[in-house]
């Protein structure tokens, strides 16, 4: 399954007429609901804002990507709306926000749709991406431009665990797990290509933990960056320089985050029993808290 399966032509709202941030969120709806995608406005929209009361899923640079897993879902649909006037999303950058991919997973998804979903992010990350899609007029250019997108997908950059001193772990997590995990997973590998360093980054998204890190990936690793909003196993990086953020942050300040891993001045992590744990331990609460 592709991303391309789930977002609904018929759904697709491409002059979103909304300029608030909880108007944009009921005019999304209210097409998932006309079409048959929801059950019941009022439980979706529920989810939708619980989810954003924890942190604008406004992710910046005009994109948000609002999404709940939720009872009222009848099918697993992505809607795609374009504003031309721009909404007040409470975004992360504080501007303006004009592209929205609204996800609506049911609580049964299984591991296919979630996969698709989080392919969402690798063409959100694309240079140019978002600025194409800002110029369609239709859904099939929506879809065409996905389409298009997806032939020249390639594999993210990510060095091998080789023992160098630029070489970093991470973990990326999100309550949800079908959105910010891989926008952040993405964004990590992205820049972290781009500085020169070697990175693996797991996710601990819906579908479980994918690219689990190993004992020897935290051994060679020069320090460690948690972006996450839930609890992740740490006992595992005892006695690792540390950086421990928002998941947001994975996503806008990336950067930052590579250059205080790696500048020597990120503290050292200790697990509260000493030890470190293998990598089939009980989840720990990371340092910065679930949301």
């Amino acid at each position: 399954m592709k991303i391309q399966d789930l977002l609904r032509k018929d759904v697709m709202l491409l002059d979103l007429q909304a300029t608030e941030k909880t108007a944009a969120i009921e005019e999304m709806i209210h097409s998932l609901v006309e079409h048959g995608y929801v059950t019941d406005f009022e439980t979706f929209k529920e989810g939708i804002l619980a989810r954003e009361a924890l942190t604008s899923t406004g992710l910046g640079d005009g994109i948000a990507m609002p999404h709940s897993k939720n009872a009222a879902v009848k099918e697993a649909t992505v809607l795609f709306a374009k504003s031309n006037k721009g909404v007040d999303y409470e975004s992360l950058d504080g501007q303006p926000t004009d592209l929205f991919f609204m996800i609506a997973a049911p609580e049964g998804a299984n591991d296919t749709h979630l996969a698709a979903l989080a392919e969402l992010s690798q063409y959100l990350m694309k240079d140019g991406f978002a600025d194409k899609l800002r110029q369609v007029t239709s859904a099939d250019q929506v879809i065409e431009l996905f389409d298009q997108a997806s032939e020249k997908t390639e594999e993210p950059v990510q060095a091998p665990a080789n023992g160098s001193d630029d070489f970093i772990v991470a973990v990326t997590a999100c309550t949800t797990g079908i959105a910010h995990t891989y926008m952040a997973q993405e964004a990590l590998q992205k820049v972290a290509a781009e500085m020169g360093v070697g990175i693996k980054v797991e996710t601990n998204g819906a579908s479980g933990v994918g690219n689990q890190l190993t004992a020897e990936d935290i051994r060679k690793a020069k320090a460690v960056i948690i972006a996450a909003d839930k609890a992740v196993e740490m006992d595992r990086f005892d006695g690792k320089p540390l950086v421990n953020r928002p998941v947001a942050d994975g996503i806008r300040k990336t950067e930052e985050l590579i250059n205080l891993a790696l500048s020597g001045n990120a503290e050292v992590y200790h697990a509260a029993n000493g030890a470190q744990a293998s990598t089939a331990s009980n989840e720990k609460q990371s340092v910065g808290g679930a949301f």
